[in-house]
């Protein structure tokens, strides 16, 4: 199989169910969602095994699962089998969120992404995570998607952004508070 085909010269390219323009806003949902898994595949290459198994297992599942967003985006209409994304795979994240929660200290202001080079790197994640989430909200309003995706996505960006603090955590660095930041965070119940 050759690596190109030459079916995008004119500008196009295949989605399930037809043809669209390369800067079609479904094309960018998904792509968005694709580039995100890179920038995953980049911050789990920085983990140290002993230290976060837990994490890289964890960050590879996500991978696999955004595939399946880009899958599920990508289609014009749901395949006879349905979609991939659903409301088990929110609700596992969720688990996550609260489960890598309880290693980092209450947050009583906002934070500026940074810390360790691994913190950084997941904070990219999440920030190209909420990027994505724009891309299909912008897609949700002009076409039917599956709605778990949009709900997986959203809740992602807040695992990131407690596995960044998490690993800064574990590496004994100190989150970055923003100094102009007044305590706006409640502590935990």
């Amino acid at each position: 199989m050759k690596i190109y085909t030459r079916t995008g010269d004119e500008g196009k390219t295949s989605v399930i169910g037809g043809r669209v323009f390369k800067d079609d806003v479904r094309v960018e949902a998904y792509g968005t969602i694709d580039e995100l898994n890179s920038f995953v595949g980049s911050s789990v290459s920085l983990m140290e095994d002993a230290m976060f198994s837990d994490m890289k297992k964890d960050l590879t599942e996500i991978q696999h699962e955004l595939f399946d967003c880009g899958s599920d985006l990508s289609a014009l209409k749901p395949g006879p089998k349905g979609y991939k994304v659903n409301a088990i795979m929110v609700e596992r994240l969720e688990q996550w969120i609260d489960r890598y929660d309880q290693e980092t200290k209450d947050l009583t202001r906002f934070i500026l992404p940074g810390g360790t080079l691994l913190s950084s790197s997941l904070h990219i994640c999440r920030t190209v995570c909420r990027r994505a989430e724009r891309r299909v909200v912008t897609l949700a309003a002009q076409a039917d998607i599956n709605e778990h995706v949009r709900t997986y996505v959203n809740r992602l960006s807040d695992l990131f952004f407690t596995l960044a603090r998490v690993s800064n955590q574990r590496l004994g660095e100190p989150d970055v508070e923003y100094v102009r930041s007044a305590e706006v965070f409640k502590n935990r119940p």
